[in-house]
């Protein structure tokens, strides 16, 4: 992955892959990385940076959704039950693959109606049962008491006591990043900012793809024995180079997030709110510091540019100002983004926030495989199907089954918790920033720590753990060509505090030009680029 123009090298070398994968969010480096394990030769391009749609806009669970087996169980629906079930299973898989970038996560549900109290913790008893061996832990009641003792900012009026379940919670950016990485460790050629325009066919089938590099101009073809579309919320755009009358396979929505300081954020557990107005599910969670609340639903355009509208804003202030006696202010704020959801279109159901999250494969008679649906925790089922799909139905040959399920991703092979007092201490490193480094590089903190010397040692910005020599890593060695590639996708600091992201630029700017030879009309174009996205001046 080190290396792009030798990527671009290989991808423009004339030689068939057996994939060609469209797409490099969650599930296409996903299916990259089954792939290549398995032996294929794989080749993946991705229009933007990696995960630069909706695989960094997540709500950071790892968790089998509460809400669809409240769907499945109400409404006997066995599409939300097999989610539910897969989402429990992978949560305990990426627990184990991915250790650095993932851990247990205890949340609590506060009940104000002695209805709810039975209803809600049976709910989390099948919960419980449902992840049988995969459990992280069994749910309980917690007394009105103790819900007051942990939570004293918690609203008391009414107040029943609460249930207390697990789940898991992960770093989206990062982990994205590392299945990248995983990808090309496993020999796939990987390359991001390359945009497919046109399909390319050989007898009536899909045969690769026209893609084109907007930094260079250049433009060619990557030929495929398969093309798999993995771009989410812009499959059906793909779908349509292939057949301009293909009718709709996804509905698209809207959910935004919108981060708090950490004072607003409940010491002890996430808070999971069942119910609010509109019958969503609503988290309130501690994150990277911070506070995250998240998330809403609301119909949307796959080609928009997502944004978090004023009224979805007051709509999750509400909610926090309800449940907690804290007197959140939109002026409180320190971020908010919004991202687009791929939902598996039903006809027959007028509601966002009903659609199912379970993913669908399609094949065009033309050939073209498309993936869609699902959720970052079942990113990883979803690579197995569609690797399947392709062996099966390609006649590609594969060396083996599936083994992604113990295949440890890159920075995990030799994660040791415990590790980042030992790196505070080796390099003289603040004890929050060896913790950064040890939860988001994993064993790659080291080679990052050795990196961070002298000047490079400095924080970008106050208040936060990132160092200058973090941004020399990412482009050495992650990819990262652009200011935002940076600050919101290798590095979670736009997403948690834009003032600071804001102020950070011109320190990533400026090392990143270096390290790039960017000219003056290059780095201007960056500049105009930040202030479009993060403001100010």
């Amino acid at each position: 992955m080190t290396d792009r123009n030798a990527n671009l090298d290989l991808l423009k070398s004339g030689r068939t892959f057996d994939m060609l994968v469209m797409g490099g969010g969650a599930t296409g480096c996903g299916i990259a990385v089954d792939a290549a394990n398995r032996g294929l030769s794989v080749a993946l391009v991705d229009r933007g940076d990696f995960g630069g749609g909706t695989s960094s806009k997540s709500t950071k669970l790892l968790h089998g959704g509460v809400r669809y087996l409240e769907s499945a169980v109400m409404h006997m629906d066995r599409v939300q039950f097999n989610l539910v079930r897969d989402g429990l299973h992978e949560r305990t898989v990426l627990l184990r693959i991915a250790p650095h970038l993932c851990h247990r996560l205890t949340l609590v549900t506060p009940l104000y109606g002695l209805g709810q109290v039975p209803y809600v913790w049976s709910g989390l008893k099948l919960y419980d049962l449902l992840a049988g061996d995969a459990g992280l832990g069994h749910s309980r009641f917690v007394s009105r008491g103790e819900m007051l003792r942990r939570f004293p900012m918690i609203r008391e009026e009414g107040l029943k006591g609460g249930v207390q379940y697990y789940d898991g919670q992960f770093n989206d950016v990062r982990m994205n990043i590392a299945l990248a990485r995983t990808a090309a460790r496993e020999g796939a050629v990987i390359c991001n900012y390359v945009e497919a325009v046109g399909l390319v066919r050989e007898k009536g089938r899909v045969a690769g793809a026209v893609v084109r590099d907007p930094i260079n101009g250049t433009s060619w073809q990557i030929r495929a024995r398969c093309v798999v579309n993995a771009c989410g919320s812009s499959a059906d755009m793909v779908r349509r180079m292939d057949d301009p009358t293909a009718a709709s396979l996804l509905r698209v929505s809207r959910g935004i997030h919108i981060v708090l300081p950490g004072r607003f954020a409940p010491m002890e557990a996430g808070v999971m709110i069942p119910k609010t107005d509109d019958g969503r599910v609503l988290f309130i969670l501690p994150w990277e510091g911070a506070c995250l609340v998240g998330t809403t639903e609301e119909p949307a355009d796959a080609d928009e540019l997502p944004l978090a509208r004023e009224r979805d804003v007051e709509y999750l202030l509400r909610h926090v100002r309800r449940y907690f006696n804290l007197g959140a202010k939109s002026q409180d704020i320190t971020a908010s983004w919004a991202g687009l959801r791929p939902l598996v279109h039903d006809p027959f159901t007028a509601d966002t926030a009903e659609l199912a999250r379970d993913h669908v494969i399609s094949c065009s008679p033309t050939g073209l495989i498309t993936i869609v649906g699902g959720k970052w925790t079942t990113y990883r089922k979803m690579a197995l199907d569609t690797v399947d799909y392709v062996v099966k139905n390609v006649g590609l040959a594969a060396t083996g089954p599936c083994r992604t399920d113990r295949l440890v991703l890159d920075g995990g092979e030799n994660f040791r918790d415990g590790s980042a007092v030992e790196l505070s201490r080796n390099f003289g490193l603040d004890l929050d920033v060896a913790l950064h480094l040890h939860r988001s590089y994993g064993d790659h903190a080291l080679e990052v720590a050795r990196l961070c010397q002298g000047g490079l040692g400095e924080r970008l910005v106050a208040g936060h753990p990132y160092l200058k020599g973090e941004v020399i890593y990412a482009v050495r060695y992650e990819m990262a060509l652009t200011v935002l590639d940076f600050v919101e996708r290798r590095v979670p600091l736009a997403l948690l505090d834009r003032a600071g992201a804001r102020s950070a630029a011109t320190a990533v700017l400026e090392l990143m030009a270096s390290e790039l030879g960017w000219d003056r009309g290059r780095q201007a174009k960056e500049r105009e680029e930040v202030h479009e996205r993060l403001g100010g001046n």
